[in-house]
């Protein structure tokens, strides 16, 4: 499915409906971020002059640990079938200084778009590249006669021309005939599974290539230079002998041959292209490198002030220089956030402010949110462990009252230790079902587990009421 096919089926309604499935509350971050999403469409669909002056709304995200934030941009990406990248900002430093500039994220965006075309169009070739792959199987299973040339011919197989060698059948037809039924034979039996087991010796592209590192100012892996593509394939590839099972050779020759087929250089426009058009790069903890006011001039605000002023470009609009090519980041989705605890929104320079127009505050989870958060996401936490669980033969449930006790204890921790969100139930669930996960395979429990409040209480009631427990468990 296309970017833009994809972007018309879902209005922001329906954008804001996925993302509830797996994130509780945070309507107005829901509803910004749906709203970014189809406008992306909407550009896409605009008129011709208009098309590339329609800039993204970037957008900045405040608000604690563990509300969701980095949650709704990673859902975000996977709605939008986008490349999307998330960053630290404090990885980065400003040019000059030793450690990453922040071109290093279009890059990593780039890869990441490479990897996504190249594996849809293996997809598209999977059928081609399994029916190379058999004939490849069946070439080792049954050797080419001695003196013959083979000629794959499109969905049929192989035709053999060459001259008698004389260590053949006076009548080739013959010779060739029985080849065929042969071939035909062991091709139903590849087909029917019955070869799986046989194993045989496969040559396949060996994929080692020369370590070298660069030392210098800028690593040249910043340049966008891969000097494994330089040099690797330098008097072509190496080959190697594997010896594995049919089953496993259909794979990896599979592989191969869909490499083989797909077209790199239209890979890699697609990819630098949906890179361009559709790209989102979620940039965490820009609180971090925010100026505070209050602070003197010098020191490591310096450093913050440049990797901002180093960001500026990039999220206003430059061209960056990667290995596939020129990416302009014109109209690249960029979604910041931070907790803002320390400093405010307002302590970015001016310039980069201005590049994040829409803001977004979201707000603390209340213990009915850790109660919604426990039962009702697609990927809820007590759903996780179930299902870990049911691995080992145990069907473990949760009275309600257990839940609701859970809950409690999170919001109650959250306050009177530190606000880390929803990460709280991580914890208390793991030191609540400690035992359990570690007895269930080395003992004959039963095969059933019921957790109610009582247990709940049993466990965490001495944690939760001392606080320097607490801190240190929960």
């Amino acid at each position: 499915m296309t970017f833009q096919s994809l972007h018309q089926e879902l209005t922001p309604h329906e954008i804001v409906a996925e993302l509830d499935k797996y994130i509780i509350g945070q309507k107005d971050a829901k509803k910004n971020v749906a709203i970014a999403l189809r406008n992306r469409w909407r550009r896409l669909n605009a008129s011709d002059e208009m098309r590339d002056e329609i800039m993204p709304n970037n957008i900045i995200m405040i608000g604690p640990t563990g509300v969701g934030k980095t949650e709704i941009a990673r859902r975000l990406a996977r709605l939008a079938g986008a490349p999307f990248i998330k960053v630290e900002a404090t990885k980065f430093t400003e040019v000059g200084y030793v450690g990453r500039d922040v071109e290093g994220m279009i890059r990593d965006l780039v890869d990441i778009s490479i990897n996504m075309i190249r594996e849809e169009h293996a997809s598209k070739v999977e059928v081609r590249a399994l029916e190379l792959a058999e004939e490849r199987i069946l070439d080792t299973l049954i050797p080419p006669a001695p003196g013959r040339q083979k000629e794959l011919v499109s969905g049929a197989g192989f035709v053999m021309q060459g001259q008698n060698t004389g260590n053949e059948s006076d009548d080739p037809t013959t010779d060739q005939d029985l080849r065929d039924r042969t071939r035909r034979k062991f091709r139903e039996k590849l087909n029917r599974g019955e070869l799986d087991d046989r194993e045989i010796e496969i040559e396949v592209a060996s994929e080692q290539t020369p370590m070298l590192q660069v030392f210098g100012p800028m690593g040249l892996e910043e340049m966008g230079v891969n000097l494994q593509d330089i040099f690797g394939n330098m008097g072509g590839k190496k080959k190697k002998k594997r010896r594995v099972k049919v089953s496993e050779a259909r794979e990896v020759l599979a592989q191969e041959e869909a490499q083989k087929l797909i077209d790199m250089d239209k890979v890699t426009k697609d990819a630098l292209q949906r890179v361009q058009q559709s790209g989102i790069v979620f940039i965490d903890e820009i609180d971090k490198v925010a100026t505070r006011a209050a602070a003197s001039k010098g020191g490591p605000d310096v450093s913050r002030e440049g990797v901002q002023r180093d960001l500026l470009p990039i999220v206003e609009g430059s061209s960056v220089m990667t290995k596939y090519g020129m990416v302009k980041t014109d109209h690249i989705l960029f979604i910041a956030s931070g907790a803002f605890t320390v400093s405010k929104p307002s302590d970015l320079i001016p310039e980069l402010q201005g590049r994040f127009p829409i803001r977004v505050e979201l707000s603390s989870l209340s213990e009915d949110d850790f109660y919604k958060i426990l039962t009702i996401p697609k990927n809820a936490l007590l759903k996780q462990y179930k299902s870990l669980l049911a691995s080992e033969g145990v069907d473990v449930t949760f009275t309600d009252g257990a839940v609701r006790e859970i809950a409690r204890i999170a919001a109650e921790v959250n306050d009177e230790v530190e606000n880390i969100g929803a990460r709280r139930l991580h914890t208390i669930l793991t030191t609540l079902l400690e035992d359990i996960l570690f007895d269930v395979p080395d003992s004959n429990r039963e095969s059933e587990i019921k957790i109610d409040r009582k247990m709940v209480d049993q466990r965490l009631k001495e944690i939760v009421s001392n606080r320097d427990l607490s801190q240190f468990i929960l």
